[in-house]
């Protein structure tokens, strides 16, 4: 792949903003008889709602559309399934949580905060029990950080599958969430009876009845995995964890436990289902890849996308999309408008915490013609997202989790859009 050739210049800038903005002018000056403009509309006329009218404020009516939605086929019950967050039509990187990603091994549970306890123990000096209140007494911090289920994008291995960002690459959410370290909880039980720290490991389990039992290395656990109680500033909804969940900052969504009833301190992993038959990657030999819980750099372009066309002829447009990883922060992305022939460098919106999601933008003048559009992402690790044949070059197709493949719109000459491949 050829890198992106930054022949950028403050004359160039300044006439490539000059001629877009006569485009928007000549389109604004079209407006200058239309009705909405000339003539009194009824929303002028009137008074509007009362402040009481909506004691919890909901999206208007206009923007309906803006809602998760699953696959009717993926799973044999919505007891067991999933839902997608509609990626397509969202900007900034706040995730909101009505619209945010979820997934049920078992349903979803009704959990008041005062019947909920947290239990740590196992190699530990004091065995303790937890209730809500006793949680919202420790010293508190707050994080923004990207929840990406391990079977995102997955089904597209085999090749283009589903028509929708929100359907490729919507098993992901970005929100601020607020609890205490799970370090801080540790130390209050007493991690003194583990001995050596190094090769110790956390089992952690939920309240519902999958429980969703996953290991995680001691290193980890006493890193930024956060017990949580509030997401963007409000109490968890009860379809993520309500009243507490687990955040594991950067590792696939299987191990942010939620309704987190128990911690037990352990000298090895403990092979549970989630961990063993479940959520390894099968290898072309017959081989599996085990504990590869980091989610690595991924990037999508949201808009345009198959579920956001171009409503617009030629002239000034933005493409725009996210950007993530699960080492830490994204550094840059790539655009490219070829199928990966050529690349510009996109303008990165405004960067939040390490692990969480970036948001990313191209202006461009659009002239009417096809665009196989692609984003790739850096880390700050140097780590650059891969295409789709070189991790089955190395993968295989048997597969289905962390698939962070280089993501391919078929953008038309009518600005409709489509999943398709590239060689």
């Amino acid at each position: 792949m050829s890198e992106p050739e930054n022949k950028v210049t403050r004359r160039g800038v300044l006439a490539g903003a000059a001629a877009g903005g006569a485009a928007l002018a000549a389109g604004a000056a079209k407006a200058e008889g239309d009705p909405l403009i000339t003539e009194v509309q009824p929303w002028a006329q009137g008074l509007g709602e009362g402040v009481d009218a909506t004691p919890y404020g909901l999206p208007i009516e206009y923007e309906s559309d803006v809602i998760r939605r699953n696959v009717e086929w993926l799973t044999a019950d919505t007891i067991s399934s999933i839902n997608f967050t509609p990626i397509h039509a969202l900007d900034g990187t706040i995730t909101p949580q009505g619209c945010a990603f979820e997934r049920h091994h078992s349903g979803a549970i009704e959990l008041k905060k005062e019947d909920y306890r947290l239990m740590i123990n196992g190699l530990v000096d004091r065995p303790l029990v937890f209730t809500y209140a006793d949680l919202e007494r420790f010293p508190r911090e707050n994080h923004v950080y990207f929840c990406e289920c391990a079977a995102n994008t997955g089904m597209e291995w085999a090749g283009a599958q589903l028509n929708g960002a929100q359907f490729t690459h919507g098993m992901i959410h970005n929100m601020e969430y607020s609890g205490v370290s799970l370090r801080t909880l540790l130390n209050e039980a007493g991690l003194g009876a583990a001995g050596d720290l190094a090769d110790k490991w956390v089992f952690v389990e939920g309240a519902d009845a999958s429980s969703n039992g996953r290991s995680i290395p001691m290193e980890k656990a006493l890193d930024d995995v956060l017990v949580a109680f509030k997401a963007n500033g409000e109490a968890l909804r009860m379809e993520h964890g309500y009243p507490v969940r687990l955040v594991v900052p950067g590792w696939e969504g299987n191990m942010w436990v939620k309704w987190l009833r128990r911690i037990e301190v352990t000298d090895a992993p403990v092979e549970s289902r989630e961990e063993t038959s479940k959520y390894t990657d099968v290898l072309a030999d017959g081989t599996a890849r085990k504990w590869t819980w980091v989610m690595d750099a991924k990037s999508v372009i949201t808009s345009p996308s198959p579920q956001m066309p171009i409503p617009h002829g030629p002239g000034p447009m933005v493409i725009t999309g996210m950007a993530w990883s699960g080492h830490g922060r994204i550094t840059r992305v790539d655009v490219s408008k070829d199928g990966g022939k050529t690349w510009e460098t996109a303008r990165l919106g405004t960067q939040g915490d390490s692990k969480a999601l970036t948001r990313f933008y191209l202006d461009i003048e659009w002239d009417g013609s096809e665009m196989f559009l692609q984003s790739r992402a850096m880390d700050e690790t140097g780590y650059v997202q891969p295409t789709k044949t070189q991790l089955r070059e190395v993968r295989g197709l048997n597969s289905i989790y962390h698939n962070n493949c280089i993501q391919t719109w078929w953008v038309k000459e009518n600005g409709e859009a489509e999943n398709v491949e590239v060689s």
